[in-house]
């Protein structure tokens, strides 16, 4: 097969995005490539693919092995050849895969970086027919980066032991340092290099001061995310437990993870996570990397990052499947003393510390900025947005960030500078902000007068601004370079060299007035998902593919998403397809899924939009015409009615005596979808549930009375009625059973 085929027939896409089609031409050529695209970009389909079309099996190089399952149940889902080589399996398990291997019988293997330079693994390759190596989150091999792990630098030596296998390296994030060591150290010197755009249109970007930050997160998760998933980093251990009981204790389910949790606990909660759809995940930055759960629909800091790079990765773990999400996050100066004392006691080298120290820098730039967010992200890795600069950048405006939605004021704050420099340097630069802004606006306390600051020149010339608007001209400054925070002392604010041009008047500095956050309201009853577009009976529908979903994945014990994402769930909601046809052109499904989900989530839409309420529909459509009484359209807008003569002829075909097997072998299709039209037959009155299914009276009337004895809840669902039927009989005939009694 070709890779449009596969991309179509077994992945459910119409068509390639951005790059994709070029990078997987150059590997399915045997060139190696380095790929850069953001999260929810469609990097997996740039190596799963060419694994596809390519002899031999693809081995995938990922970092994390409690994720490979879940990748590979994914791809099972879509009757792909894959599995997983690592230590969560026993040893007769590990020998079997093996031996798929030899055998030739797979086209994707995940593999820990570890496990692929042994000895051992080197020899078994050497065994078989290696399609490509794909090293995934490739950044991990940078010294420079925000997740260096050393194992990934021994990767380079692939390109020596196996010299004709193609090579693909992708990640989500590298600035230009880190792009240029993940050539280096992965001998990729000759590949073909793409960089798709950082940009995630799809996230909000909004970030606030720190003012209670429990609070201001539990206000954001209420006004706009009840229900959802969602990632919220703290920077320590004891900040994530505290943060996670404190939500738990409000009614939300929030898990912690860290790892100083024991490894049960964290497999327990990461399990919970992925399987579940309304978990809230307080965490480290040890948790995240790999996760392919695409329905994250926020992710929020109550710290600062380490830098912008973490940053632009954790929240892109947001809205993988494109949907609507946000990135929240909440800062203080204390924040970035913080992590200025964690530089500092690290044992790195001190051109690493002095390179950390300017992340941190350009993470404070984006903070204080009163331009687009995302222009300044885009910017930091060397992109500008939709082809601005620097010269027209007050013009830009994306729409989906704090600054775009609610511009911030700005004040001339050259004065209220020189005053906080001034203090800082008569104070002798040894105290941090809270000391320094007591001098400035004249408080009546015993440090103040121990130390006879009351009688600097400083003392009280600035009670015109309260605290927070003088922490804020301290954050700015800083964010600006004008002043430092010394990791060693506590966050003494020092001057920099930029601040002599500054305190003696040779140049002036705006502020940012301090805004409230914006207040989004949303419809509680659809907890914050009106961001889909919806209308009522199709976010209702939504709803109800949701449920059907995650009834599907508990059966199967895999995530919901590995079901269908909610992209693919929105598509079903607003296009309602009526037949197998149909719903195969929704972006999503491919063969293997309409073959497994397609009837049961057809009836899910019929259940919601009976024909009688489709045919109500049409007839408001001017340039669809009735014929007749017996609902003989013509078909003046494509397939838009095409549903309702397919009923028609299963019907004209039962009236005929054919049994629905006999009319299905007949039509050539499945006989789930006739008895989908036997359902809306029978709901119409126009066959009887005994013509429609050959059920003795007796028998229909054991399901009813069945059915009537389930609880509410077990009335909603069709899998407690067929247990409770000894599994007798089918879905499909319990189906018809239920619409003749509903009817």
């Amino acid at each position: 097969m070709n890779p449009i085929d596969i991309l179509q027939n077994t992945f459910g896409y119409d068509a390639f995005r951005g790059n994709q089609a070029a990078i997987i031409d150059k590997v399915v050529q045997g060139e190696d490539v380095l790929v850069l695209m953001p999260t929810g970009g469609g990097k997996s389909l740039c190596f799963q693919i060419p694994a596809m079309v390519r002899a031999g099996t693809a081995i995938v190089v990922s970092p994390l092995i409690a994720l490979m399952k879940d990748q590979v149940d994914a791809l099972a889902q879509l009757g792909v050849r894959a599995s997983y080589l690592n230590s969560t399996l026993d040893g007769a398990m590990q020998r079997f895969v093996e031996q798929q291997l030899l055998n030739g019988e797979l086209d994707l293997l995940y593999v820990a970086p570890e496990r692929v330079m042994t000895p051992n693994f080197a020899s078994l390759l050497r065994q078989t027919q290696v399609a490509l190596f794909a090293i995934d989150e490739a950044h991990c091999v940078s010294q420079w980066g925000h997740d260096f792990r050393p194992e990934y630098i021994q990767l380079g030596s692939l390109v020596e032991q196996f010299p004709d296998v193609p090579r693909i390296a992708l990640t989500a994030t590298a600035d230009a340092m880190t792009r240029s060591e993940m050539v280096e150290k992965l001998r990729l010197e000759q590949a073909n290099q793409y960089i798709s755009s950082f940009d995630r249109p799809n996230i909000a970007y909004n970030i606030v001061s720190k003012n209670n930050a429990k609070k201001q997160l539990l206000d954001f998760y209420t006004e706009h995310h009840q229900g959802d998933a969602g990632i919220v980093y703290c920077l320590s251990r004891k900040s994530v437990e505290q943060t996670a009981l404190w939500l738990e204790q409000r009614g939300i389910n929030a898990l912690p993870y860290h790892a100083g949790l024991p490894t049960e606990v964290r497999q327990r909660h990461q399990e919970r996570f992925l399987k579940e759809e309304s978990i809230v995940m307080v965490a480290t930055v040890a948790f995240g990397m790999g996760i392919d759960k695409p329905d994250v629909r926020f992710v929020a800091h109550m710290d600062l990052p380490k830098s912008l790079e973490g940053y632009y990765q954790e929240t892109g773990r947001a809205g993988r499947d494109s949907m609507p999400s946000n990135a929240f996050m909440v800062y203080g100066l204390g924040d970035a003393v913080q992590l200025r004392r964690m530089v500092a006691e690290s044992t790195a080298p001190e051109a690493i510390k002095r390179i950390e120290n300017h992340k941190i820098d350009a993470l404070l730039g984006l903070c204080e900025t009163v331009q687009c967010r995302r222009q300044t992200i885009l910017e930091y890795f060397g992109e500008a947005y939709r082809g601005t600069d620097r010269k027209d950048a007050e013009s830009v405006n994306c729409g989906n960030c704090d600054n775009c939605i609610n511009p911030p004021e700005t004040w001339d704050g050259t004065v209220a500078a020189q005053k906080m420099l001034s203090c800082i340097v008569r104070t002798g630069q040894r105290f941090g902000a809270g000391h320094v802004i007591d001098v400035l606006q004249g408080k009546d306390n015993p440090r103040i007068f121990n130390m006879n600051h009351h009688e600097l020149s400083t003392y009280g010339i600035g009670k015109e601004l309260n605290d927070a608007e003088w922490r804020a001209v301290v954050r700015q400054l800083v964010a600006g370079g004008y002043l430092s925070t010394e990791a060693g002392s506590f966050g003494a604010l020092k001057l920099t060299g930029k601040s002599a041009v500054l305190l003696k008047g040779k140049e002036e500095i705006e502020f940012r007035k301090e805004v409230k956050a914006v207040r989004q309201k949303f419809d509680k009853k659809s907890q914050a998902r009106p961001k889909m577009e919806l209308e009522d009976d199709e976010a209702a529908l939504f709803e109800a593919f949701r449920a059907t979903r995650l009834e599907l994945a508990r059966e199967q014990e895999v995530p919901p998403y590995i079901v269908f994402h909610d992209s693919t769930l929105k598509e079903m909601a607003t296009r309602k397809p009526r037949s197998l046809a149909e719903m195969s052109k929704v972006p999503g499904v491919g063969k293997a899924k309409l073959e497994r989900y397609g009837e049961l989530f057809l009836e899910v839409i019929l259940e919601h939009f009976p024909p009688e309420k489709a045919v109500s529909k049409l007839m408001d459509d001017e340039s669809v015409v009735v014929l007749d009484n017996d609902v003989n359209w013509q078909e003046t807008v494509g397939d838009k009615v095409e549903h309702l003569h397919t009923v028609d002829q299963t019907r004209y075909w039962l009236f005929e005596g054919l049994k629905p097997q006999e009319v299905a072998d007949k039509r050539e299709l499945s006989i789930g979808t006739i008895y989908s039209h036997c359902v809306e037959l029978i709901q119409l009155g126009d066959i009887t549930v005994s013509e429609a299914t050959g059920l003795r009276d007796d028998e229909i009337e054991l399901i009813e009375t069945s059915y009537k004895s389930l609880t509410d809840e077990d009335k909603g669902r069709l899998k407690p009625l067929f247990l409770v039927l000894d599994k007798r009989y089918s879905y499909e005939l319990i189906r018809c059973v239920l619409a003749g009694l509903e009817s």
